[in-house]
């Protein structure tokens, strides 16, 4: 294994060593192709769906641009996170600067919250849309898309930006290898050898507010969704109406269960195998951004219309 040399180290702001996967270096090779895969399918899905999105003005409604500002957050999100990750899988490139690391480290966990509170968005736009579908339009009018957007960018920076800033009163005076294929906020708290305890408080803090308040809205959203619902007559209208749901549902359960076991596993999981943990932690940031589009696109017909028309033309 390469080791960092002594002149790119200092205790305070070192470089830093990522592993990859450990345990499975030999195989690292071939795992980074699936990897490819999925951040090219990343890459090409949610840009098609931004571009459709943006030229059809029939697409301009809560719904598609809520999903707008679910792919251009996907794209950044496996953008800060592929390249480098794939860099180390592939061509043995394991060694990232110490500002590097703290900035993939903010853009990993920033639009992580912002996703989640994307997510929390589309539950919202789904409520009114069954349980008030008459005043759809006037409820969440573009004014009030627009304020939801920026307080769920404000709020992924506001919490996140004392990661590395918290970060950088750390002193690291062993070893600086990280566990990990990326810079992970946790994987590098635990290479310090000062007091981590604001960092570690902090951390957890923001984890529990975010998932945990962001899990709770969805959770009153479709609860009160499914109490509209039950009161449909006829199975067909309930049919159809959690149909518009179906695709949103896929979508959360991607994202929030391996976050959660990834989250979860870092504190607690001390039985599971580290490649294990490894593994599905980096699934994590490129299975939600590959897999978002295709769920949209085939779950959402208009989408699916518009996409065909964009790449195909008939004689």
């Amino acid at each position: 294994m390469t080791t960092l040399s002594n002149s790119s180290w200092s205790p305070l702001h070192p470089s830093f060593f990522l592993i990859g996967i450990p345990g499975l270096e030999e195989s690292q090779h071939w795992i980074a192709l699936p990897l490819c895969a999925l951040y090219l399918f990343a890459l090409v899905g949610n840009v098609t769906i931004l571009f459709t999105i943006w030229t059809d003005p029939c697409l301009h409604q809560p719904m598609y641009i809520f999903l707008a500002m679910l792919s251009g957050i996907d794209l950044v999100l496996a953008s800060s996170t592929a390249p480098k990750m794939l860099a180390v899988l592939l061509v043995d490139a394991h060694e990232i600067g110490y500002t590097l690391c703290l900035i993939q480290m903010f853009f990993i966990h920033a639009f992580s919250s912002m996703e989640s509170g994307v997510l929390v968005a589309m539950a919202l736009d789904r409520y009114v849309a069954i349980c008030h579908p008459l005043h759809h339009s006037t409820i969440l009018h573009p004014g009030v898309i627009g304020r939801i957007g920026m307080a769920v960018l404000l709020r992924g920076l506001v919490l996140l930006v004392p990661f590395p800033i918290l970060l950088g009163r750390l002193t690291f005076c062993r070893a600086t290898v990280i566990g990990h294929a990326y810079c992970e906020h946790m994987a590098v708290v635990k290479l310090a050898c000062s007091e981590t305890t604001v960092n570690r408080a902090y951390g957890l803090a923001v984890a529990l507010l975010v998932v945990g308040l962001d899990v709770l809205a969805i959770g009153i959203s479709y609860a009160l969704i499914l109490q509209a619902v039950v009161k449909l007559p006829g199975v067909e209208a309930r049919l159809k109406a959690f149909s518009t749901c179906g695709s949103h549902i896929c979508v959360i359960l991607a994202f929030y269960v391996p976050g959660m076991f990834s989250f979860l596993t870092h504190r607690f999981g001390h039985h599971v195998p580290h490649h294990v943990h490894v593994l599905l932690a980096t699934l994590y940031l490129l299975v939600p951004p590959a897999l978002n589009p295709f769920v949209y696109g085939v779950k959402t017909a208009q989408i699916r219309q518009r996409v065909l028309r964009v790449f195909y033309i008939k004689e």
